[in-house]
């Protein structure tokens, strides 16, 4: 049995970009499912109050963000890898981009659409989330077509990359085709004329149907009280080194709250930092639920304060 746990919903168009990187890897996972909205009981004593889907469990070692549930997953099954080629740093570069001002355009035009049919709870919580407060969906309609402008230029980058190639990166699957992916996953299923849109772009559409084809590996369903045993029998990674941040004057063992930037209304994880470098930082926290965990983030778009 895979000891693989993800937490997720079927829509959630973030974590397609990590079921498609399950399936390059062709692993077995498995799969617990969460509410699209909070409050999320079950999640929270794992994560400390990290909201934001999706979330993989290892035992009693929690990943937060798919920047650290991918770079995980590659360092746990290195093969076949997903940056063929060697194209590790300029895949996360593509990330930050497709993940920020792409993701964004991508959700100014499904708000905009949606907005007569969206339930009232779902499009206040996302609007908090992603617009900040006092969101105003009027002001979305008319940028629309602004948005739309804006994405046909960047779409039209993908599709010329993948112009005579079966994938992002030549002949084999990577991280960049995860993280392209999901963006055209998210337009065409959520937008009205999503499928009418992305038509013009056909080398694009061949891509998509290779990248459709690779799959998600092999789930097998999970409820969520067996992921919550899981975590309370485990043992979660202890420190790794005692290292010092110099630049943000953090060190092993300090208490500290980490929170995303860049969207709104999330709660702050507090725990004792067990490890810290570049591109993570490692929280130890002790819940009443399940015990000794251990909470993981990325470095880029979090925020870390000393409490």
């Amino acid at each position: 049995m895979s000891d693989i746990i993800l937490h997720h919903y079927p829509q959630s168009p973030v974590t397609e970009k990590v079921r498609v990187v399950l399936g390059i890897k062709r692993l077995d996972w498995r799969s617990v499912i969460i509410p699209r909205l909070p409050p999320k009981p079950d999640l929270m004593p794992l994560t400390g109050g990290y909201r934001l889907t999706p979330v993989m469990q290892i035992g009693a070692d929690v990943y937060c963000d798919t920047q650290c549930i991918i770079r995980e997953l590659e360092r746990r099954h290195p093969e076949p890898t997903l940056f063929p080629g060697g194209a590790e740093g300029m895949a996360w570069g593509v990330g930050r981009w497709t993940d920020g001002p792409m993701f964004d355009n991508i959700l100014e035009v499904v708000f905009a659409d949606a907005a007569d049919d969206m339930p009232d709870e779902f499009k206040a919580d996302r609007g908090l989330l992603y617009f900040g407060p006092g969101f105003d969906l009027s002001a979305l309609q008319e940028i629309m077509t602004d948005s739309l402008v804006q994405l046909r230029a960047q779409f039209s980058w993908m599709d010329e990359r993948v112009a005579g190639r079966d994938f992002m990166l030549g002949a084999e699957p990577g991280l960049p085709d995860a993280l392209c992916y999901y963006l055209v996953w998210f337009l065409r299923g959520r937008y009205s004329k999503g499928p009418e849109f992305l038509d013009q772009f056909q080398h694009l559409m061949n891509w998509e149907q290779r990248v459709e084809a690779i799959g998600h590996g092999r789930p097998t369903d999970m409820n969520s009280a067996d992921a919550l045993a899981i975590a309370k029998d485990a043992t979660p990674a202890g420190q790794r080194s005692d290292v010092v941040d110099d630049l943000a004057g953090l060190h092993t063992g300090d208490n500290v709250a980490v929170e995303p930037t860049g969207v709104s209304g999330c709660t702050a994880v507090a725990g004792t930092v067990i490890h810290i470098d570049n591109q993570e930082i490692a929280l130890a926290r002790t819940d009443e639920v399940i015990g000794n965990v251990v909470v993981h983030f990325p470095r880029a778009g979090y925020r870390v304060t000393k409490v």
